[in-house]
């Protein structure tokens, strides 16, 4: 009787940790977004611009749309997959447009100021996530329009689709991070602030990765 009643409370322990976690990211994704608005003050110059919108594709946009499908942490937790798929859609195309705004505007501040692009590993890291956002969004398509998906399973295209994703995912946040290893940030906060920065994008980063791997685990259990 007591081993039951244990056993009961370790899925329930490990689900408030999963809720708790889940929040977290909500709070810290956000947060971090208003951070680097206070920070950067979008639209004081050209470059403000890209730091923002670049934060607020892969801090927010990216992080909510994979959220949705948290069973422990969704918004829209009560609402049908199809639903959450759409919205998922609207927002990772929130990011891809805000990743683009941003790459244009630092782009164009180098050209006018006369500065080498993508020289750093912040430039070139950031440049490849963005391609592979792109890759990415275009490879979703049968997932939306089912009668591209000849002769694969729709099953086996959500598993690419979210393997590929926490890739594209892991590649935003490493970005964001060099992003704030940067000259321009490193001058603008103080020690704490910058730890307390970077903990944002590394923590959010675990939980989506736990929520995805889970997810993953889960079907395998219940396909063998």
């Amino acid at each position: 009787m007591g081993q039951n009643k244990e056993s009961e409370c370790e899925p329930r322990i490990y689900g408030y940790g999963r809720t708790a976690s889940a929040v977290l990211a909500h709070f810290l994704c956000t947060a971090f977004t208003a951070f680097m608005a206070l920070t950067c003050r979008p639209g004081s110059s050209l470059f403000s611009w890209h730091p923002f919108l670049m934060t607020l594709a892969f801090s927010f946009f990216m992080t909510e749309a994979i959220l949705l499908f948290s069973p422990h942490g969704s918004l829209i937790k009560r609402f049908s997959h199809k639903t959450k798929g759409r919205v998922h859609w609207i927002l990772q195309g929130l990011c891809a447009s805000s990743a683009v705004l941003g790459l244009s505007a630092i782009s164009y501040n180098k050209y006018v100021n006369d500065k080498a692009h993508f020289s750093s590993w912040h430039g070139l890291l950031g440049l490849l996530t963005l391609c592979v956002v792109g890759l990415q969004s275009v490879a979703a398509l049968p997932l939306v329009y089912h009668s591209l998906a000849k002769g694969w399973s729709l099953a086996k295209l959500k598993r690419y689709h979210a393997a590929s994703g926490l890739v594209t995912y892991l590649l935003g946040s490493v970005s964001l991070l060099l992003g704030l290893c940067s000259a321009w940030f490193t001058a603008s906060v103080r020690d704490y602030a910058w730890y307390l920065a970077a903990l944002c994008p590394a923590f959010s980063a675990l939980v989506i990765m736990s929520q995805v791997t889970s997810a993953y685990m889960a079907k395998k259990r219940l396909q063998s």
